[in-house]
């Protein structure tokens, strides 16, 4: 019995086919060991690490807009999403499997959600060594690093859908860095609602940092990087990596 965000599901202790209904869902089943037979996604052009798993994953449509129909052709026997994505559809949801929904709080919630996730597909061994495992690679990359970067500030900005984000210390790039032990701008170092700020092109300099990383998504966001970089007059220049 899974207690979640809408109420108390009995879920199969080896679930053969899943459908994950988000993306970040999607990403924890497999680095879990399993893959759905179906998902979500919200992007055209998916990064690597989903990329090379998609052509044998049905995908079901946009996230908040899955295709019903497609559900229940796929005779899942279990179905995992988040609760602002499928509340609304849940009922129908539950009538065609067990379907457990967690109470996703955006980026902030990301370790919740992969343990969440591990529960439901009762892979929680398996999540330990995962979590080892991250673990480990922050170590060596401390490690790599040495005291290189305790004078510098470091800043983390995703361009993506239109938007211009400043990753805080709770988003999923900030807890990351903060693991790392890496300094961060003043505007970056606390946490915040939702992990992220969005930024208006007049605020590019509330982005701030030693060294700025750039997280950008497809062509569009690498065209409007171009754009933003010729119209920043900034007083010193930042080091950027893509």
């Amino acid at each position: 019995m899974i207690q979640h965000a809408l109420g108390q599901t009995c879920v199969p202790n080896q679930p053969q086919r899943v459908i994950a209904l988000s993306v970040p869902t999607l990403g924890n089943a497999l680095a879990l060991g399993v893959k759905p037979i179906a998902s979500l996604v919200y992007f055209d052009d998916p990064p690597p690490y989903l990329a090379k798993h998609l052509e044998s994953i049905q995908i079901l449509g946009k996230e908040e807009q899955p295709n019903i129909e497609k559900v229940l052709a796929l005779k899942p026997d279990l179905i995992i999403g988040i609760k602002y994505a499928t509340e609304a559809i849940y009922p129908q949801l539950s009538r065609i499997a067990p379907t457990v929904v967690d109470d996703w709080e955006g980026y902030p919630s990301w370790r919740d959600h992969f343990d969440f996730v591990a529960k439901v597909l009762g892979r929680t061994e398996a999540a330990k060594q995962v979590w080892a495992n991250y673990y480990q690679r922050i170590e060596a990359l401390k490690s790599a690093l040495g005291d290189r970067l305790q004078d510098l500030e470091v800043s983390f900005v995703h361009i993506c859908c239109g938007t211009i984000d400043i990753d805080s210390k709770n988003s999923f790039n900030g807890s990351i860095l903060a693991d790392v032990g890496v300094k961060r701008p003043p505007s970056q170092a606390a946490p915040i609602a939702g992990g992220i700020t969005s930024l208006s092109e007049e605020r590019l300099m509330d982005i701030n940092g030693d060294i700025l990383f750039v997280a950008t998504e497809g062509e569009a966001s690498l065209r409007k990087l171009t754009e933003l970089k010729h119209l920043s007059d900034a007083r010193h220049n930042p080091k950027i990596t893509r």
